[in-house]
């Protein structure tokens, strides 16, 4: 008899949370065991049945999903957890792999590649696109030091959701619009940006998020 898995899923959004539940009941071996929209509900399923697998968003409501994959990994290492987010792999993959990930997916991926995830992470494997694996190749073979020498891992999720719509070339107003927040708020965030990266004005933030957005698509 195959051995049976369980999981507790987490991300804020019900609808793609039921959605990924219902992938993973598709499979006769899989099992979700317990949802969860932030930090203390995933943990407090967590505790009360310890799950084999661990599915989580990065962005929970104003929480960061990082920090949960840091304290699981922590508390409980051996659940084996699963990044899936919205955010481009290319920036936060090798973040949540260090974090204590064991696989990062993009919610815009088919049911199909999750599945394939899950499979390759229960068999002690690491998961990443295959774009992804060359490019971390690439990096070590290259002896480059670029994920821990750019400034911008400093920043918060929501911080880095900021700079990248700013490198993108989109304005205040319009990245207040896009993230549903104020316009005053997203001055807070880029005031805070500023004062991470050392950026002494506006117009320098757009000129280094710009040219920093152009580097990661080479």
């Amino acid at each position: 008899m195959k051995q049976q898995y369980e999981f507790v899923v987490v991300d804020d959004h019900p609808l793609f949370r039921q959605g990924l539940v219902s992938v993973i009941e598709n499979i006769r071996s899989y099992h979700v065991i317990g949802e969860a929209s932030t930090i203390s509900e995933a943990l407090q399923a967590i505790e009360a049945r310890q799950p084999h697998v661990l599915l989580v968003d990065i962005a929970l409501h104003q929480e960061n999903g990082l920090e949960l994959v840091k304290t699981v990994k922590s508390l409980y290492p051996d659940i084996l957890q699963v990044v899936v987010s919205m955010y481009d792999e290319v920036i936060y993959a090798s973040t949540a792999l260090k974090s204590g990930a064991k696989g990062y997916v993009m919610k815009q991926e088919a049911a199909e590649t999750l599945l394939e995830a899950i499979e390759t992470v229960i068999q002690g494997k690491i998961y990443v696109s295959m774009a992804m694996h060359e490019r971390m190749l690439d990096s070590i073979f290259a002896n480059k030091t670029k994920v821990e020498s750019d400034p911008v891992v400093l920043l918060s999720v929501r911080e880095q959701e900021v700079f990248r719509l700013i490198g993108q070339g989109f304005g205040i107003s319009e990245i207040a619009e896009a993230l549903h927040l104020s316009f005053k708020t997203i001055n807070v965030y880029r005031d805070n940006i500023r004062r991470k990266l050392s950026i002494g004005d506006a117009g320098g933030l757009r000129k280094f998020a710009i040219k920093w957005m152009k580097s990661k698509e080479m």
